[in-house]
């Protein structure tokens, strides 16, 4: 018997486009659910407890946008959108409420699945890069714990998105290391190359809106112009 390799939630209201992914999904082998609005895929997201969410933005009934802020007042889980917007405004607003990647239609079906497998093996390249023996990280009022998956600013819980939470986790296992464009892109995002580092850009504005909450507070993370970034320590 095939052991399936992991939860993943389809909202797509294109039965078109969703019988072609839930095709693929079947053949690789992934466990999967379907929901083909915004009210079915907030009941999956709560209930289903998915690995990966593939989300659709134009929703018979409300705009995916809404399901992406309400997944993350529950959990971390990548989402990756599929949608037919492409003005970067629409791909920003989704990044900036904690949507993980962003695949435009068309798109081919390979591509779909290699997005899939990034956002699986992104835990297990963080879960081997933490060590056993530091499971915790602290940088003055900046504490990381590896085994919870919480941060804490001023002993104050904050709230990151799936991939805010990598990319300071990836800064702090290389705490005072200049990592590259590139570097954070494979290592965070599971790009091998990307020219495109918009990504990278919104996902370091917001996380320093988080810890780096005003212009009197520490200040963690450096820019290094047209190379990449480092976390001090402080």
């Amino acid at each position: 018997m095939i052991q399936k390799k992991g939860r993943v939630l389809l909202v797509e209201d294109d039965d078109e486009i969703g019988k072609l992914v839930i095709m693929a999904l079947n053949t690789n082998d992934y466990q999967y659910e379907w929901g083909k609005n915004g009210t079915q895929a907030m009941m999956l997201i709560a209930s289903y407890h998915p690995d990966v969410i593939l989300l659709d933005l134009g929703l018979p009934d409300i705009d995916g946008l809404k399901v992406i802020t309400y997944t993350r007042k529950l959990q971390l889980t990548p989402i990756i959108i599929i949608s037919a917007r492409s003005d970067e405004s629409d791909k920003i607003s989704a990044l900036d409420l904690g949507a993980d990647d962003y695949l435009i239609k068309p798109f081919s079906i390979a591509e779909l699945l290699a997005r899939v497998r990034v956002a699986f093996r992104r835990n297990a390249f963080l879960d081997s890069n933490v060590k056993d023996d530091r499971m915790l990280y602290s940088n003055g009022p900046l504490m990381i714990n590896y085994e919870s998956h919480t941060v804490l600013l001023n002993k104050t819980h904050i709230h990151l998105t799936n991939i805010e939470y990598k990319l300071l986790v990836t800064l702090a296992v290389n705490n005072n290391r200049v990592l590259t464009h590139r570097y954070l892109l494979k290592h965070v995002w599971g790009f091998e190359s990307s020219e495109d580092t918009s990504l990278l850009r919104v996902a370091i504005a917001t996380l320093r809106k988080k810890i780096e909450p005003n212009s009197n507070s520490i200040k963690f993370i450096q820019t290094y112009i047209g190379v990449g970034y480092r976390l001090i320590q402080n």
